[in-house]
């Protein structure tokens, strides 16, 4: 009797799984995949009606799913339970304390791809390039990015510790940090005293208000006066694709500024009617530079309109499309891939400088920073073409 009813039990788990999959797997994949298919329901019942403990068949739908995903071995694609998808969107919406780092993945590491400038990371001492080795005292090794910005991140005053393995040094870093609520101006820009003919801009990321921000700045230098344009990309972590082509279209001449290709090989090509600013152009740009700062740095470089000087950029040429799922859960999928105007693929290889040059270390305690040389280069190259 007992017996009968297991295998009735699992033969109803059996159907409830069919029925999810069949809904859930699109195309010929139940029919072309019909062995493997039946594998996964022979388990989930044999998991239902012989496993010691009681099994959740929402627990196992869910560990499926994840599993699915992780099996694609892309770090930026993700499935992310109800609470988990809360939390991305909260981030995303910016209501939340943090450190004041930008993170990405560099060879299935999490990274920094960059501090911001006077938040707490950056005091402590955070570097780009520094790996995050553990969190609050947990290995971040199987740990998904999302799931380490969610671990940072918490109510200002709150504290975490960080364990970071910096290159070139053999012992783990330790840092405890308190949190604080990161507000950071997307723009800032500025004439400099030092040469009234050269105008300086910083984009610190590109926000889905940047470019108005941008635009505003950039109304106010031309009033003023300049010859020349310092656009300073470096330890942007990048953001919005229509802001970045917005800011592009300011400089890049008649043409595309990007080639976005899709699963399909299908090819999307956004771009410029013609520049608006017709100076001599430098770029700033670092190992912090990622995403949509790589698209506007590499649509300068293979339009020729302005020279990159630093030291080569993060590396990520892909999309990030976010799906709203059942029951609040949500899903972040890579769906396209990023192309310069030349159709250069600048994923995991980065955009290397026209000319590099490297910032020099600033040692914690030092009285005065260093020169910024990169900066002081772009000027000495923009004076020699300032007619």
């Amino acid at each position: 009797m007992d017996n009968g009813k297991r295998i009735l039990k699992g033969f109803f788990v059996l159907m409830v799984l069919i029925s999810f999959t069949v809904t859930a797997l699109v195309g010929g994949l139940f029919f072309t995949n019909y062995e493997n298919i039946g594998q996964l329901f022979q388990v989930a019942a044999l998991i239902k009606s012989e496993f010691l403990w009681p099994a959740e068949t929402g627990k196992l739908i869910e560990g499926a799913i994840e599993g699915m995903v992780n099996s694609l071995g892309d770090e930026y694609s993700v499935y992310m339970n109800a609470e988990k998808f809360q939390e991305l969107q909260s981030h995303i919406q910016g209501a939340f304390g943090g450190i004041g780092i930008y993170v990405g993945v560099r060879e299935k590491k999490i990274t920094v791809i960059a501090p911001i400038e006077g938040t707490p990371g950056a005091r402590a001492g955070i570097k780009a390039g520094d790996v995050i080795a553990k969190i609050n005292g947990k290995h971040t090794e199987d740990m998904d990015i999302d799931e380490a910005v969610s671990i940072m991140k918490g109510e200002p005053g709150t504290k975490v510790k960080l364990s970071i393995a910096r290159p070139g040094l053999e012992k783990l870093l330790e840092f405890t940090i308190t949190r604080e609520i990161i507000n950071v101006p997307t723009v800032e820009g500025q004439i400099l005293k030092e040469n009234p003919d050269i105008a300086y801009i910083r984009i610190a990321m590109f926000a889905s208000n940047t470019d108005e921000a941008f635009a505003k700045e950039m109304e106010e230098l031309l009033q003023k006066g300049f010859k020349a344009l310092i656009i300073d990309l470096r330890d942007n972590p990048g953001g919005d694709l229509d802001t970045v082509v917005n800011i592009a279209r300011y400089f890049v001449p008649e043409g595309p500024i990007v080639h976005i290709v899709n699963n399909d090989n299908k090819t999307e090509t956004r771009f410029a009617t013609g520049n608006i600013i017709k100076v001599p152009v430098t770029v700033l740009i670092n190992g912090g530079s990622a995403s949509a700062s790589e698209i506007l740095a590499g649509a300068i470089k293979d339009t020729g309109v302005g020279t990159l000087i630093g030291t080569k950029t993060f590396g990520k040429g892909i999309v990030q499309s976010i799906y709203f799922l059942n029951q609040g859960a949500g899903l972040k999928l890579t769906t396209a891939k990023y192309l310069t105007p030349n159709k250069n693929d600048i994923h995991q290889k980065g955009i290397s400088p026209d000319i590099e040059i490297e910032l020099p270390e600033y040692i914690p305690g030092q009285k005065e920073l260093p020169r910024d040389t990169q900066k002081l280069k772009a000027i000495e190259v923009l004076e020699g073409k300032i007619k």
